[in-house]
């Protein structure tokens, strides 16, 4: 290797370790900029997603100590029940696009990452073969009923703590009321919505 050739294979390294750091330094460097940018430019920015508040001031003096509780299972049914009778299960199909991420929702569908659901609707807790559910899930016992779904789909976490599910859940009470009225569907003896 003559002098020139390792000349050249010196820049090529040196150029490289200089591309590494500017990976590494640019792009906070770029965010620092743009932060003080909005700040000092006329624009005001906002790192992040704020989070909704409870409004503790119209709960009154008392409530200002502590932050009001989710609602738990049966409030969340006792929510979603009056708004089965107008719910849409094409409304819920297009809900259970997100499911279907990890759950089949057709006759005979194999387990994804998630149990597939046909039938869902009344069938023991934790009871789908060839599915590995968690010890959670396979202690809660009883049958999912549609006040149980609603109250696991609202809040996977809190109804079954320890389960392998990681949606967050379904919050808003009618897209909930649509998606019970589409996991009725999946079922060759659908049971009937409550009234």
């Amino acid at each position: 290797m003559d002098q020139h050739d390792r000349a050249l294979e010196l820049n090529k390294i040196a150029g490289a370790v200089l591309c590494a750091a500017l990976a590494i330094v640019l792009p906070r460097e770029l965010v620092n900029l743009s932060n003080e940018g909005g700040a000092h430019g006329g624009h005001a920015t906002q790192a992040g997603y704020t989070l909704p508040m409870v409004d503790v001031a119209a709960k009154g003096a008392a409530a200002s100590a502590t932050v009001a509780p989710a609602a738990g299972p049966q409030d969340i049914f006792a929510t979603v029940k009056p708004l089965l009778a107008a719910a849409k299960p094409d409304g819920g199909a297009g809900t259970f696009k997100i499911c279907a991420a990890c759950h089949s929702g057709d006759k005979g569908g194999a387990n994804k990452v998630g149990p597939a659901l046909w039938g869902v609707v009344g069938r023991k807790t934790g009871s789908m073969d060839g599915f590995a559910y968690s010890e959670a899930m396979k202690g809660k016992g009883g049958e999912w009923t549609y006040d149980r779904l609603a109250a696991f789909l609202n809040n996977p976490k809190t109804y079954v703590s320890g389960t392998k599910m990681a949606f967050a859940g379904v919050q808003d009470p009618a897209k909930l009321a649509d998606l019970l009225a589409y996991l009725s569907t999946l079922s060759d003896a659908p049971v009937p919505l409550p009234k």
